[in-house]
């Protein structure tokens, strides 16, 4: 048995909880690897995957937030090692809440009494011209927005090679179900269940009377089409919040679900439903 732990180094809980962990799998006689994720921008992940073996890992322990998670995600990629993720962050939604104790719950884990998830993941290839210029792989979201002139910018949607909208506006979000409780519901989209194999494509502040947000099947693929959009309008990518830093300009961007999910490990979950009800429909006046 071999774990990876990482956790947020900025947040003093997951400190101090990553070095119990540590202690205990020592005396359990579990090996273990320890990682700081704040670090983890996209290159960065990519260097590490060079440097670890991460299929070596019999599970990967996040301790942090929902950012935590999703490093912890893009550092596992296709290789479907199981995530079990302990909040030490805020909102907590991808990650389970720490009040048992770190130990309780990766006990639970390596017992096997825990759920797991399989998550879809995305699969996006950024291209100029003919030429592939960047792939990456997110558990939450790509989205394409205005640039550092914050100007608005012009771009098309096409679904499963059907020519859908020209849009003028912010940008565009391409979201997994998981995300869908993310930048896509910020951006008005619907929240889907982790069970939703499409995807979500939501525009952001599109200027428009006529804009909604599109599902679709899980085969289809979402292409943005930037060929139109002139260089003074310049756009920014993002991966799962982590800008993508490229030195070509895009003309188009296509976005489908990857065929390798992220295995999310859930302890003691009341189910999606439940936990969107405490999130995100409460009313804290009632509180």
């Amino acid at each position: 048995m071999n774990i990876l732990i990482i956790r947020n180094n900025s947040n003093a809980e997951a400190i101090d909880a990553s070095m119990m962990l540590a202690t205990y799998l020592e005396s359990q006689g579990i090996g273990h690897t320890e990682l700081d994720s704040m670090p983890f921008s996209i290159e960065s992940v990519i260097d590490m995957c060079d440097d670890i073996d991460v299929k070596s890992f019999d599970m990967v322990v996040s301790l942090g937030g929902d950012g935590t998670m999703l490093r912890a995600a893009r550092l596992v990629g296709k290789h479907r090692v199981p995530i079990l993720g302990i909040n030490f962050g805020h909102l907590g939604f991808l990650v389970n809440s720490s009040k048992d104790g770190v130990i309780p719950i990766v006990a639970a884990a390596l017992a096997g009494d825990v759920v797991r998830e399989e998550r879809s993941s995305l699969h996006i290839e950024l291209w100029s011209g003919e030429t592939q210029v960047a792939s990456r792989f997110a558990l939450n979201e790509f989205s394409v927005t205005r640039g550092e002139l914050g100007r608005i910018i012009d771009f098309g949607i096409n679904i499963a090679g059907t020519h859908v909208v020209d849009m003028r506006g912010d940008g565009l979000v391409v979201s997994s179900a998981t995300g869908s409780t993310a930048y896509a519901l910020s951006a008005g989209g619907p929240l889907c269940s982790p069970e939703f194999r499409g995807l979500v494509v939501v525009p952001l502040a599109p200027h428009t009377l006529l804009s909604r947000s599109v599902i679709t099947g899980p085969s289809d693929i979402v292409e943005i089409d930037l060929s139109k959009n002139p260089e003074s309008r310049e756009a920014s990518y993002f991966v799962d919040g982590e800008i993508v830093i490229l030195d070509e300009p895009i003309d188009r961007v296509l976005v489908r679900k990857s065929n390798n999910p992220t295995i999310l490990l859930r302890y003691k979950s009341d189910g999606f439903y439940a936990e969107a009800s405490r999130v995100f429909f409460r009313d804290d006046r009632k509180q």
